[in-house]
């Protein structure tokens, strides 16, 4: 599961997650809003969170309760493959 600040973004995780035969929902925080906003029982049922933004994250205590990892967007963008392995092995399951 992935918070996300850039639209673009949804695209290049949406694809590496496959790649690595991992499932994804997306939700995008940015100036139009919350964007495909999560819902309870989608953050309930996520292994791992992953904020990939430079900005606050909005209703961040919906996520207070799941093992959560932020990412710096640059890093993300630059290499994902290796963001998602290094994501994973930060939340124990690489």
């Amino acid at each position: 599961m992935l918070v996300l600040h850039i639209p673009i973004w949804q695209q290049k995780a949406s694809k590496e997650c496959k790649k690595a035969g991992d499932e994804i929902k997306v939700e995008i925080q940015g100036s139009m809003g919350l964007e495909h906003r999560l819902n309870q029982k989608d953050i309930d049922e996520a292994d791992l969170v992953l904020f990939v933004t430079n900005i606050n994250v909005r209703e961040k205590d919906r996520f207070k309760d799941k093992n959560v990892i932020i990412m710096d967007p640059g890093q993300f963008i630059g290499k994902p493959d290796e963001s998602l392995l290094r994501a994973k092995e930060k939340g124990g399951f690489a």
